[in-house]
């Protein structure tokens, strides 16, 4: 088999390493890639981005098989553009895609189909955004509607904050027409969870729970990043929680899709948060988790590749999903002065460990890897428990340096 892999963070070196190990495939073609996949078994980086470019590449390599990374060419189209073509795919269509590409189009999918969320407005004008802060409940959330990179997302305290927060999105347009539309929603006090899940449109199979952190210091303080380190499975995902979030958001959801006839075969993201009052849905993601994709695929016992085929074929009913025992911790290095301004081009040096290391902002020049973004890798451990986990991956990170090189000291640790 020949694999193409979209993207080029550490979710894509983590899917295309774990593609890889199936004996039938032969070659993972990576577009674009990064240094980690240059380097990665069975491997290879291809400069192309646009989908026309990305179908004639399949065609004329007879690609198998198609894996997309990243929301935005899942939000555009391209794996409609690929079914049309007779290729292969794994990634919902663009219809689908909306789940994650418009906030305001989630959440009334979540209303409509009785899905356990947070109240919510939505606005398309700024005046009538300003006077509703200044009456609703606080702390309050806004959400960009569309594409944010993960920073559409603000918890304002204050009306003052959620004015200048308004302002920045709808009149500023920091997120270039996504904050164009917000969703301003109830906020909800608890402890967010992922939980990764494929579907063929008529079956949903969870993965095994994360958590992820987000704020860039210890203690959860400081700014909001794309994720600074992920703990598996999430202990704060116990059954009673899962048995809530397969009841009242996974069934309901599952239920959406299929009357409105999404076709949906690909990855569906839970983001939950559990609270004393139960378990809500924050926000789907129409792809996996970065990087929580890092810390939850090196426990898949089963074939990933096989996975998902199945998928593809709509036959997960009968999949059986296994996993390793134990847990793992993932630690992201970032550059120095992530997630404000920082240098890259810093030379990685990495020596042999027990953990694996997944390429994000790396590039391979010269015969060396460097830093080229702003979280530049992620180091995962695995331990027959989550305490071992988190050991085992902290006494790793001294095979990993590059010049300025930050992490959290604190990954899994707050909720003890």
């Amino acid at each position: 088999m020949k694999v193409l892999v979209i993207g080029n963070g550490g979710r894509e070196h983590a899917i295309a390493w774990k593609i890889a190990q199936n004996c039938l495939v032969e070659k993972v073609y990576c577009a674009p890639g990064n240094g980690g996949t240059h380097v990665e078994n069975k491997c290879e980086n291809i400069n192309l981005d646009k989908i026309d470019d990305l179908v004639k590449f399949a065609k004329e390599e007879h690609i198998d098989l198609t894996f997309v990374g990243p929301e935005a060419k899942l939000v555009e189209g391209i794996s409609d553009v690929f079914k049309a073509e007779g290729l292969k795919i794994f990634g919902p269509s663009k219809k689908a895609a909306q789940l994650e590409g418009s906030k305001s189009f989630s959440k009334d999918f979540m209303k409509k189909y009785g899905i356990k969320t947070a109240a919510y407005e939505v606005f398309t004008e700024i005046e009538p955004a300003l006077k509703y802060v200044k009456t609703c409940p606080y702390p309050t959330v806004i959400k960009a509607d569309g594409l944010a990179a993960g920073k559409g997302v603000v918890i304002c305290q204050t009306v003052e904050e959620a004015s200048n927060t308004l302002n920045e999105f709808m009149i500023n347009d920091v997120f270039k027409g996504s904050g164009k539309k917000v969703v301003i929603e109830q906020f909800l006090d608890g402890v967010e969870a992922s939980i990764l899940s494929f579907t063929d449109g008529n079956t949903i199979i969870p993965f095994i729970s994360s958590k992820d952190h987000k704020q860039i210091f210890d203690e959860d303080k400081g700014p909001n990043t794309g994720g600074m380190g992920v703990i598996a499975p999430n202990p704060y995902c116990t059954v009673d929680v899962l048995e809530d979030f397969n009841e009242n958001i996974l069934k309901p959801t599952l239920l959406g899709i299929n009357s409105e006839e999404m076709d949906y075969i690909g990855v569906i993201f839970f983001g939950i948060m559990i609270t004393k009052d139960g378990t809500y849905l924050l926000e789907y993601n129409v792809r996996m988790g970065d990087p929580e994709t890092q810390a939850v695929l090196p426990l898949l016992k089963s074939d990933f590749t096989e996975l998902v085929l199945a998928a593809i074929d709509k036959k997960l009913s009968s999949f059986n999903l296994e996993w390793e025992k134990g847990s793992s911790c993932c630690v992201v290095l970032a550059s120095k002065g992530y997630p404000g301004s920082y240098e890259t081009g810093k030379i990685i040096e990495i020596k042999p460990s027990k953990g694996k290391v997944f390429a994000a902002g790396a590039i391979y020049e010269d015969g060396h890897l460097k830093t080229s973004g702003g979280r530049v890798l992620s180091l995962v451990s695995i331990g027959s428990n989550l305490d071992e986990a988190i050991n085992n991956t902290y006494e790793e990170l001294s095979s990993v340096n590059f010049e300025g090189a930050y992490c959290r000291k604190d990954i899994g640790k707050l909720y003890k």
